[in-house]
């Protein structure tokens, strides 16, 4: 879901990202100049990145009840589906390097073939506290994204190997695969946790991708742009460009939608904004107070609403 298509690479080669490098980011806002305001922390407490980009909830009470009232709630069924997806991607993607590694150029075919094999103990640990009925569907559209990332980097190997027949087994990994997942980041330096995982890198053209299983949302950007400036501030080089990768399985296949966007001022203005906001709800333990409405499927709702 993380490889781009033919028609996306020319969109990004001629267009994004020519446009991308003639766009004057404010200094000020480039995550390498973490020490000075607005970007240096004003208080001590560390945030999860889902935690400042996160408004599922309007008023950000969510944060309050986890950070300051420490209320304990279990998952939802959303979350739970979503964390499986991210995991089965994470493991196909590194699994078909290691495969890769180990059989090399010459035996690709049998890493390919290795790598249709199900992870069944991945399944069985994240799904087993969804009820029957819930855990079948998962099940079925969990093993459709198996086969969907399996055809998809077989193609990939095949079409490197085609045009570069000489290649070395690190070579054909770095061309075919060139995705970085779960990449770890320490956020620390702007006020973040230090344990930071982002969906997916690729480092070739320091594009951030984060994934979403649920419906668009208006602050999803925010993601991509709080790793952008994580990533400035611990490599020193500009990263401008973002990409929500919207999936959804359905029809009994599924569908895979992309928002390439620009990491710019806006965004940084409004992560950092987010960023404080709830940096004092947790430092000053303030109420934010409720929502005029909250959703049923809110871990929280019991919480807040009683």
């Amino acid at each position: 879901m993380y490889f781009v298509t033919e028609h996306e690479k020319q969109y990004l080669v001629k267009g994004l990202i020519p446009k991308s490098r003639g766009i004057d980011v404010a200094p000020e806002l480039r995550g390498w100049n973490w020490n000075e305001p607005p970007l240096e922390p004003v208080y001590d407490t560390r945030l999860a990145l889902y935690e400042v980009a996160g408004r599922y909830c309007p008023t950000a009470r969510d944060v309050y009840a986890r950070r300051v009232l420490h209320a304990h709630s279990e998952p939802s069924t959303a979350v739970v589906t979503g964390s499986y997806y991210h995991s089965l991607l994470a493991e196909v993607i590194t699994r078909a390097k290691r495969l890769l590694y180990q059989h090399g150029v010459g035996g690709y075919q049998n890493a390919l073939a290795a790598l249709k094999e199900f992870p069944e103990d991945l399944e069985a640990n994240l799904l087993r506290n969804l009820d029957a009925a819930t855990a079948g569907e998962v099940r079925n559209a969990g093993r459709a994204l198996w086969d969907f990332e399996n055809i998809r980097i077989g193609a990939r190997v095949m079409e490197t190997l085609a045009a570069h027949p000489y290649l070395g087994d690190d070579a054909l990994i770095s061309l075919a695969l060139p995705v970085v997942v779960e990449q770890r980041l320490d956020g620390s330096l702007l006020g973040l946790s230090s344990q930071l995982s982002a969906d997916a890198s690729m480092m070739a053209e320091a594009i951030v991708l984060d994934l979403k299983f649920g419906e668009p949302r208006d602050f999803h950007r925010l993601t991509t742009t709080g790793y952008a400036m994580v990533m400035e501030s611990i490599y020193e080089y500009p990263v401008t460009i973002g990409c929500i990768v919207y999936a959804k399985f359905e029809h009994g296949h599924w569908s895979v939608q992309k928002d390439f966007h620009i990491i710019d001022d806006e965004l940084r203005q409004r992560f950092i904004e987010e960023r404080d906001e709830k940096m004092r709800i947790v430092s000053e333990e303030m109420d934010p107070g409720l929502p005029d409405t909250c959703p049923r499927w809110c871990q929280y709702y019991s919480v807040c609403r009683g």
